[in-house]
């Protein structure tokens, strides 16, 4: 990983869209820091789109649809994408799934919480589950004390053995059923928003994240950005950003942004 102040001009140049991660990239120690949000702004008025990519449930992305400097966003690891339509007033939400095959999954996930929460001891089910659609997040760090490693790979193979992806954040273990992830909806939603084919204009995407459910992000995008704190997770990221920047959470993201922004 090369540190982002290297990151060359003429690459700047080319970026129209920011993608990134909200938890541990955006905010830090569960805040969002106002460097974050002016940073999103700056980017809204130098005509760069940004499109957060986050794991965090429906009902707070329809708030962060609404009212944050955004031009759409993805959620619960790519479940679906929303986007706020300011002329017609109206939010677009678009699933990968059907609302049966999600009523579904629903029923299995709920099995699987029993078993989760039985069979690994100090995890919780996330405060923020009830405002979800298609996955179900257990907390490991967030508002619990931190588990080890090992009781977070637990928790992962109880969902891999039940037929569900599980993905680790930097506080939760996310899991559904569905062959989708962040990046495979992303690619809907700029197909569908934006006209735009992702394999074809990834050199004008930067995308920033932290942790291990951001690593198909990390292998498809060249201009992938880790803010300072993906270093933690050493070998658990089976695939690295190409750049990271030298500070943490939404003050790496800030300090990205200054630089991008800098021509």
């Amino acid at each position: 990983m090369k540190p982002f102040h290297t990151f060359p001009h003429e690459s700047k140049q080319q970026i129209r869209y920011v993608l990134t991660d909200i938890d541990d990239t955006l905010t830090l120690d569960g805040k969002l820091p106002a460097v974050a949000y002016t940073a999103m702004e700056r980017l809204q008025q130098a005509d760069i789109k940004v499109i957060p990519i986050t794991g965090r449930p429906a009902g707070w992305c329809d708030h962060i649809a609404r009212m944050w400097p955004v031009e759409g966003l993805v959620g619960e690891n790519g479940a679906f994408y929303f986007y706020y339509d300011k002329k017609s007033r109206k939010m677009i939400r678009r699933y990968w799934r059907s609302e049966e095959q999600r009523r579904k999954d629903r029923a299995q996930l709920v099995r699987l919480e029993e078993q989760i929460l039985r069979e690994v001891p100090g995890c919780r089910v996330s405060v923020d589950q009830p405002y979800r659609e298609a996955d179900l997040a257990i907390d490991f760090c967030e508002d619990v004390e931190p588990l080890p490693m090992t009781a977070v790979k637990q928790i992962v193979s109880l969902f891999e053995s039940a037929g569900a992806v599980a993905k680790i954040s930097s506080i939760h273990v996310n899991g559904w059923f569905g062959d989708y992830d962040k990046l495979a909806m992303t690619s809907r939603l700029f197909r569908e928003l934006f006209q735009v084919d992702l394999e074809r204009q990834k050199e004008t995407i930067l995308f920033s994240g932290d942790s291990p459910n951001d690593a198909p992000m990390f292998a498809f995008f060249p201009n992938g950005v880790g803010v300072a704190n993906v270093l933690q997770f050493g070998d658990e990221l089976q695939h690295k950003p190409a750049w990271v920047t030298e500070k943490k959470g939404g003050y790496g993201f800030a300090e990205m942004v200054d630089i991008l922004l800098d021509n």
